[in-house]
């Protein structure tokens, strides 16, 4: 049974009618006004599905999801200003209602009007108030980012605006964003004054961007770059050796100076800025300086140009005195020194070099710095001249005489002198008697009766000693002396005290496999094999032992005494010996008596030795 058109209309859900559009709900009312029955009403689309405005009911529904599609969040789209106000702007974006965006965010576009499309970003489509949220400001950075980014992946030329100086370079608004413009990147020059350039805008190129940190970086100078890399070609293939070009001061150097000729720089060496030495390229050119230089040398491939500047100016050596000859004095200063040597500058681009051997006379060659300094106003001897290769060696000894041109005079042999020891050597000492005089002192002309192994042993270096002229070699310009020889030889007395037979007192001081050495009165030594150290009770002598000893063999020449202990008993034991035991003891008694034992290794006293001499004479007289 079909319902009656009054029932369907209660019929239908409340949730049902609360959704319907205004022209269904208007329907609706009329026919419960009307509680009739419709009589073309099409009960079997009803009963399909179908109502009465469905169509135009779906219509509505699909232009309502239209509108919404074409709006997301987090994405950058096109509104229209419906109004301004002192604080707001109100943008459609044909969304059910409008957004509000503050007008501080609009400050880069002071023209901004009513019915203008301005670009926002969709925060969100709906807050927790239900209302649209948009901005202006992360639209420009959102276009802006991509903008740079499109930049750099074109390599293309953009403009921006130089806010402000920052440490190490320049803060550059571009497109919004806030770009780091390196002080080395603002011009081909270095740049001395960054503030010059604030409040600017300028052209540059997006040199790098970090995607994470969202840093920019721009530079101006790659724009000057590329339009001077063709000028370089042009101007480089123009070049060649010994054209003289005009150019200004860029940069200065500890190394050099760069000079700007119009598009392409060139370095002048510190050694072509000059023909004197210069130890500082300020000492010549300044900043920003107009000055004309040659070119030495360029390179095609790298385009490195070499320039000089002392070129263009007359070489000092072709100033030189012409009357100028070895032997004659100069006066100079010393500008560089080295070991070997010291340079000085006769004058300005003129050097000369003195070498550490003509400093002076001593054959004791040193280093320079202990003669000259860097600074020092000095006169010397021109020694040899050579104007065309321009070199000059110079001398400071001829300032004073050679001391060997008047050696035998000054120092004649035989003569005495204090020298100083200067080293040693295993065969002997060398000493200075004065500046350029040397001698050698052989280790057999330091002591008559010392056995010196090393010269140490007698003497230390530094210190002085007397030595006498023994001979002189002019051509090597050495002399040979002694010390020795100051004193007369002992052994001359030895010769008549220690005579073969002879009985001395000495004591053992050095004991060998070979023998021992005895220390004999006098300061004289002598050896004894191991059977003439044997004593009576058969016992072997040690060392620091104290016994009476025989001569059995003395030789003046090789200075020489051969000793006997136990010698002396077995003469004591021949029949012949023991009648005078007297006489065989008086030697050693008047010895005793006349000279005092000396246990140390002298010269010894020659003036007791004489006396002891003397008196055995005497004695053998009265005998």
């Amino acid at each position: 049974m079909r319902p009656t058109p009054g029932e369907f209309i209660h019929m239908i859900p409340r949730s049902r009618k609360d959704a319907q559009t205004k022209h269904h709900s208007s329907f609706i009312m009329a026919e419960t006004k009307v509680q009739t029955a419709i009589e073309d009403f099409d009960w079997e689309a009803y009963e399909n599905g179908e109502t009465a405005g469905s169509k135009n009911r779906q219509e509505l529904t699909n232009t309502y999801d239209e509108s919404l599609k074409t709006a997301k969040e987090n994405e950058v789209v096109t509104g229209t200003v419906k109004s301004i106000s002192k604080r707001e702007v109100r943008v459609d974006i044909g969304m059910k209602s409008d957004a509000i965006i503050p007008v501080s965010e609009f400050r880069y576009n002071p023209d901004l009007k009513v019915g203008d499309e301005v670009e926002v970003y969709i925060e969100t489509l709906e807050d927790k108030n239900g209302q649209l949220r948009l901005s202006h400001k992360k639209a420009c950075q959102t276009r802006s980012w991509d903008r740079v980014n499109e930049a750099l992946e074109k390599d293309e030329i953009i403009k921006g605006y130089v806010k402000s100086r920052t440490k190490g370079g320049m803060i550059v608004d571009v497109f919004g964003i806030e770009a780091f413009l390196p002080g080395s990147q603002i011009d081909v020059r270095p740049i001395r004054d960054y503030d010059v350039f604030v409040d600017k805008t300028m052209e540059f190129k997006v040199v790098k961007i970090n995607q994470e940190y969202k840093n920019v970086v721009v530079s101006h100078k790659a724009l000057i770059e590329a339009e001077l890399e063709q000028q370089k070609k042009e101007i480089i293939s123009k070049l060649e050796k010994g054209q003289v070009l005009e150019g200004k001061v860029k940069n200065i150097t500890p190394y050099g100076v760069f000079v700007d000729l119009g598009g392409v720089d060139g370095l002048v060496h510190i050694t072509d800025l000059s023909w004197g030495r210069v130890s500082d390229p300020r000492e010549v050119v300044e900043l920003d300086q107009d000055i004309k230089v040659v070119i030495i040398d360029f390179d095609d491939e790298k385009k490195r140009i070499a320039l000089g500047l002392k070129q263009l100016m007359p070489h000092p050596w072709d100033n030189l005195d012409a009357n100028l000859k070895v032997g004659d004095h100069v006066h100079g200063k010393v500008v560089v020194m080295a070991d070997y040597g010291a340079f000085v500058e006769v004058q300005p681009g003129v050097e000369g070099l003195v070498h550490v051997s003509e400093m002076s006379w001593s054959q004791h060659l040193r280093s320079a710095q202990d003669f000259l300094k860097v600074g020092d106003e000095i006169e010397a001897v021109v020694l040899t001249l050579d104007r065309d290769e321009r070199k000059m060696s110079l001398g400071l000894k001829q300032l004073k005489n050679d001391p060997w041109e008047n050696i035998e005079e000054k120092y004649a042999i035989g003569s005495r002198h204090t020298a100083k020891v200067r080293n040693f050597t295993n065969f002997g000492v060398f000493v200075e008697i004065e500046e350029g005089v040397d001698g050698l002192i052989h280790i057999s002309d330091l002591s008559w009766t010392k056995k010196i192994k090393h010269p140490s042993e007698f003497t230390q270096v530094g210190n002085d000693i007397e030595v006498q002229v023994l001979e002189i070699d002019k051509d090597n310009r050495r002399l040979s002396l002694g010390h020795k020889q100051l004193e007369e030889n002992p052994w001359d007395v030895f010769e008549t005290v220690y005579t073969v037979g002879s009985i001395h007192e000495g004591t053992i001081t050095e004991v060998m496999d070979k023998g021992a050495v005895i220390s004999l009165p006098h300061g004289v030594e002598g050896f004894a094999t191991p059977k003439h150290l044997v004593k009576e009770d058969g016992t072997q002598a040690k060392l620091n032992e104290k016994l009476d000893f025989k001569v059995i063999e003395f030789n003046k020449d090789s200075k020489r005494i051969i000793l006997s202990h136990s010698r002396i008993a077995e003469d004591a034991n021949k029949p012949e010996r023991r009648e005078k035991p007297a006489a065989r003891k008086a030697p050693k008694a008047a010895e005793t008596a006349a000279a005092p034992a000396i246990e140390k290794t002298t010269l010894g006293d020659l003036g007791a030795l004489q006396a002891l001499k003397e008196q055995m004479q005497q004695q053998e007289k009265k005998g």
